[in-house]
């Protein structure tokens, strides 16, 4: 059998990190795209590699559909298949609505809804002629439970899942499989830039195991999801975020 590829969006960034390298440890090719504005991926990939992980790096503008065609071109045309798509590319703009610009919201929508849309389009037709594939898109607790001055990403997250749940009743007979995961709060560079008050008084009393999520417990779940024996899960939402939001 040859080896599976995985291609996970945002790859360079703190969870796509943890997924990429938990997916190499699984034995998957991976691919992780960046976004043009990324200055820094030549020496994330020099990190990697300097650990024994090898990622294949794509540049790609994931809200624009013939970026996403030109990256899963490429890769099929390099490693001649794609079993595994990651969709966790994504930002935020926060304010609250009555501030938000229409750029701010599109901005928004188009790196964390939009992207899911044009990555999967692209590798759906792959999966599908091999009857295999496993597609799981990065949702947010706060697309679960609301959070304020974040309309545009809580409307993103949220529709990842409703993606989710109307593509996997679309693709379940071909034996693909797609779940989306939600997030908590994770031990991440850009949590960390919180001021340390707003982290102890504000986000940590909410989280009953009392304390952030290791990425590495996420790319943990990823790494169930997309293996054979979740082949009986499919259009799942599952909450990795501490007690924060229960369903």
């Amino acid at each position: 059998m040859h080896q599976q590829v995985a291609l996970v969006t945002g790859g360079m960034g703190g969870l796509g990190t943890a997924v990429c390298r938990r997916l190499h440890q699984e034995g998957f090719l991976v691919a992780a795209t960046y976004s043009p504005s990324n200055c820094r991926h030549d020496a994330w990939l020099a990190a990697q590699r300097a650990d024994g992980v090898e990622v294949l790096a794509f540049e790609a503008d994931v809200a624009d559909s013939p970026s996403c065609s030109s990256v899963v071109r490429r890769l099929l045309d390099m490693a001649g298949r794609i079993d595994v798509l990651v969709n966790n590319a994504g930002i935020t703009r926060d304010c609250s609505l009555l501030r938000m610009s229409v750029d701010d919201w599109h901005a928004v929508l188009g790196s964390n809804l939009d992207s899911v849309f044009n990555m999967t389009r692209h590798v759906l037709e792959s999966m599908i002629a091999r009857r295999w594939g496993r597609i799981i898109n990065i949702s947010s607790v706060d697309g679960q439970q609301g959070a304020f001055g974040q309309s545009n990403y809580t409307a993103a997250k949220a529709g990842m899942h409703g993606f989710s749940k109307s593509l996997a009743l679309e693709v379940a007979r071909h034996g693909v499989t797609v779940n989306t995961v939600s997030p908590g709060y994770l031990d991440t560079a850009m949590v960390r830039r919180m001021r340390g008050d707003v982290l102890r008084e504000r986000i940590l009393p909410q989280i009953p195991v009392g304390r952030l999520g290791s990425p590495d417990e996420v790319a943990g779940l990823v790494a169930y999801l997309v293996s054979e024996q979740a082949g009986y899960v499919t259009g799942a939402n599952i909450a990795v975020n501490g007690g924060q939001h229960m369903q």
